[in-house]
This record gives C-alpha cells, sequence and structure tokens, in this order.
C-alpha cells in the first residue's frame, strides 16, 4: 500500500505541509505567478470561474483576483479583468454563503446565470431518462447540472475572450470527485496539488471569512440529497485523504477505499483514448 501512496502522491504533484504562514504566503505568490503566465502566454486578457459558495472556488477566485489586479498594477493593461459566475439551479439552499464569497472576493464583474430552465429543458427532451429510477436519473442529471455550468462558463469566456478556471485539487483528484466534461473541464487549475487542510489555509490566508473557509464541503448536485456533503459520498474523510497523499499512515480499511476509487475514477484523469 505504501508504494501505492508515493505512485498516487507523485501522479497528483501533492504539495508538501506547509512550513508556517511564510511558506504559505510563499505558495499563494506562486499560484497567483502561475494563473499570471497562463494569461501571458494565451494572449487573453479575462480570467471566468464559477463561484459556489464553498471553500475551494472562493480560494481560486481570491487568487483569480489577484492575479489580474497584480497584472494591472504592474502596468500591463488595464484591461484584465476577472468575472465571476454565480451559477445557481432554480434556488441554491445556500445563496448566503455564495454571495459572501463573491463579496469576499470583490471580482471585477459578476453575473448570475441560472441553469434551472436548461437542466429541466434537455431532461425533457432526453427520452431515456424515463427508464431510470428516480435515484439513478436524480444522480444523471446532477452531473447535467455541472456540465451546463461549464456550458455557461466557456459562453461567457468565448464573449470576453478568456480562460476558465477550475477548481479541482489533489483530494477531489485521486476520488475523481468531479464531473467529466463538467467541473472536470477547465483551462487551468491553480488549486492543483494541494490536499483540502492546505485549500483552507490558502483561503484563510488570502482573507476568506472562517464561515467559508471551515465550510463543510459539498457539491450539491442531487435533489434528493440535497448538500449532501462530500465526506458522505466517498465514504471516507477528507482528513484520510489528505494524510494518505502527504504519505502518513491511515486506518487500512480507508486506504482501500481510497485506492479503489483512485484506479476506478482513472479514466476521468486521462484524454480521451485513441486507436
Amino acid at each position: 500500500m505504501h508504494s501505492r501512496q508515493q505512485e498516487i502522491a507523485a501522479a497528483l504533484n501533492v504539495c508538501p505541509p506547509f512550513d508556517g504562514p511564510s511558506a504559505i504566503q510563499a505558495e499563494i505568490d506562486r499560484r497567483v505567478a502561475f494563473i499570471q503566465t497562463c494569461l501571458r502566454e494565451s494572449g487573453l486578457k479575462t480570467l471566468v470561474l464559477g463561484i459556489s459558495g464553498g471553500v475551494d472556488s472562493t480560494t481560486a477566485g481570491l487568487l483569480a483576483q489577484r492575479a489580474v489586479e497584480g497584472m494591472r498594477a504592474k502596468g500591463e493593461g488595464d484591461d484584465y479583468r476577472f468575472i465571476a459566475v454565480r451559477l445557481p439551479y432554480q434556488v441554491q439552499h445556500d445563496e448566503d454563503e455564495a454571495q459572501l464569497a463573491v463579496d469576499t472576493i470583490k471580482p471585477d464583474e459578476c453575473h448570475t446565470v441560472n441553469i434551472g430552465a436548461a437542466v429541466q429543458g434537455l431532461a425533457q427532451a432526453t427520452e431515456a431518462l424515463g427508464d431510470l429510477t428516480p435515484e439513478k436519473r436524480d444522480f444523471v442529471l446532477g452531473n447535467t447540472k455541472a456540465r451546463i455550468r461549464m456550458v455557461a462558463q466557456y459562453t461567457i469566456a468565448n464573449a470576453r475572450q478568456g480562460l476558465v478556471i477550475g477548481t479541482d485539487h489533489a483530494a477531489e483528484a485521486v476520488m475523481g470527485f468531479f464531473t467529466k466534461f463538467g467541473d472536470g473541464a477547465c483551462d487551468l487549475t491553480p488549486l492543483a496539488g494541494l490536499v483540502k487542510y492546505q485549500v483552507r489555509e490558502l483561503a484563510a490566508a488570502l482573507g476568506a471569512p472562517e464561515q467559508l473557509v471551515k465550510k463543510v464541503p459539498t457539491a450539491d448536485l442531487e435533489e434528493l440529497s440535497p448538500g449532501k456533503p462530500d465526506e458522505e459520498a466517498h465514504g471516507v474523510s477528507y482528513q484520510h485523504i489528505d494524510e494518505f497523499l502527504q504519505g502518513r499512515a491511515i486506518p487500512d480499511e480507508a486506504a482501500r477505499i481510497i485506492v479503489d476509487t483512485y484506479d476506478k475514477s482513472a479514466h476521468k484523469r486521462q484524454l480521451p483514448k485513441e486507436p
């Protein structure tokens, strides 16, 4: 199992623990610089990110806003901008926290696109959904919500000639906890390699309120179980996932779940297959 730990951590480029506040600040600076480099190399001037109200999108948004503000301050162009996008499905149960995230980030622009009509329209037009159990139908439409959200972000990015930011990090990547071609589709992933507690450390250092830093993570895609915690879906805690990825010992059953899930979700982390 130890060899699998090392193999998986290396494949996901897991970041080692931070050695104090100065190391956290250095990591923030490194990731802000990464975002700026992506913009320069693309020749584009805009960043787009969906803000859910969770710690991941809050952290990525804070890094993005800092990146464009830094480029403007250096005289690289006043037209560098960060656009935050609110993407509720009908009425979002944690709307207050989503708005708190936007208020914390203070993006150059914020737009709201309610995906409810698009998801329901697609559901009504897809006859295959009628053959599914309520639970399976709910699961499929949950993934559809994630994909429609990414369609909305790319629509805005195309219109404004921008890049779409993703929020995936090592603790989600190892569990395949993202929708293929949904929230897994993006142009850059500034949180890559971080484990969950490190995302929280960056968020706190960037000034995110404790309410968001410590918020229970949820993808919130399924209507039959609104706000379902990620850890309930994983079958293992983020603490054990983080410890596994950073090479520490965890209970055998937790390690087995992580490795099995990593192997089963391999297709999500690969490019499309070719002959």
